[in-house]
């Protein structure tokens, strides 16, 4: 039987005023809208209690499986404002797939597509006056997520999980206009193994991750690219996002999908939109030689980052302990007409002809 979320208003809801204040600079997860979307599983029941209520914290016992062996995933999607006032999300049911493959994984129960598709929906419509307008690249940033919340220490799958969407206005990722970033590269860390959980968007991924980033800001960059850190061979991914290179003849290259990478919405729309706009795809395995050589005899002219956040991220250098590789100041031609060409498509400034964007409001 699907999922309903019906629901329960705030009785104190932010008034017209704060949420106007808020929408003016609303940063990136920060602030949060009134309401929430919850359900609960239990291995006896299944998923239940499914509803929309007022946001507010969750009690968890100190026993909490979550808080002492990490079983928990999560998601990150938008709702965007279009011109017509009317909301839309984009590519949801790529997120709710994916949850399912993190919650495999992860040992946590399978969600159906139209039960993620239901609490997205129904709290984008209880908060919807939240979704800014849609200047700016501004939106509303959705985070549904899991965890396991059994009280009981032992090492084994809970029993009794619980499912949330939470949501968060956004301001534009780049509030100085669209700029290159710097980016550390390591291969003394890693993110993920081989057979460990690359490719489920679970947090403790984005935790190993941090020791690196941190590391990358101390040598001024922004972000960590990390390169397989047993045979050295393999560029991967970012901390938090996927990573494309563009070289002079055309092509556009990505680290193939080899279970220690997640499978970006973005990275998938990248790929889905190169073609038209003249470039050739390739899905492989990069050496690290091979980014580091490219760029220095001008085989590489363009880099970019993607995900959720940012959309598309230009790059313009990798750093390591040996120097730097700065790419070519070329106007970026490539990396801008894709992140255009995604942000016309999710604000509706050009035909859906892909079926893309599921409109709620």
């Amino acid at each position: 039987m699907s999922l309903t979320f019906p629901l329960t208003r705030n009785a104190q809801p932010k008034t017209a005023d704060q949420v106007a204040s808020v929408l003016a600079d609303p940063g990136f997860g920060t602030y949060f809208t009134d309401h929430m979307a919850v359900a609960t599983w239990t291995a006896d029941e299944g998923w239940s209690g499914s509803e929309i209520r007022p946001y507010g914290p969750f009690q968890i016992d100190p026993a909490g499986a979550v808080l002492h062996y990490a079983q928990e995933i999560f998601e990150g999607l938008k709702a965007y404002r279009h011109a017509d006032g009317s909301i839309h999300l984009f590519r949801p049911e790529a997120n709710a797939r994916r949850l399912q493959t993190s919650a495999a994984r992860m040992m946590l129960p399978g969600l159906e597509v139209e039960d993620f598709l239901t609490a997205v929906t129904e709290l984008v419509r209880a908060d919807a006056h939240w979704v800014p307008e849609p200047e700016g690249e501004k939106s509303l940033y959705l985070r549904p997520f899991m965890f396991a919340d059994e009280v009981f220490l032992g090492v084994r799958a809970a029993q009794r999980v619980t499912f949330s969407v939470i949501a968060s206005p956004a301001g534009p990722y780049f509030a100085g206009g669209v700029k290159p970033v710097d980016i550390w590269v390591t291969d003394s860390y890693a993110r993920a193994g081989a057979g460990g959980t690359g490719s489920a968007k679970c947090g403790g991924n984005y935790a190993a991750s941090l020791i690196a980033q941190y590391e990358g800001y101390q040598h001024g960059c922004s972000q960590v690219l990390f390169i397989e850190a047993t045979g050295k061979d393999r560029v991967e991914e970012l901390g938090g996002m996927n990573v494309f290179l563009v070289t002079a003849d055309g092509t556009l290259i990505t680290p193939a999908l080899t279970g220690t990478i997640l499978e970006g919405v973005t990275r998938s729309s990248v790929l889905t939109l190169a073609a038209e706009l003249g470039l050739d795809t390739d899905e492989r395995q990069v050496h690290p030689d091979e980014l580091f050589s490219g760029i220095r005899e001008g085989r590489i002219v363009e880099a970019f980052s993607c995900g959720t956040a940012a959309v598309v991220t230009p790059i313009g250098s990798f750093r390591t302990v040996e120097g730097e590789w700065r790419l070519p100041e070329n106007g970026l031609p490539h990396t801008m007409a894709i992140r255009n060409a995604i942000l016309d498509i999710q604000y509706g400034r050009v035909p859906d002809t892909r079926g893309w964007m599921r409109r709620v409001v």
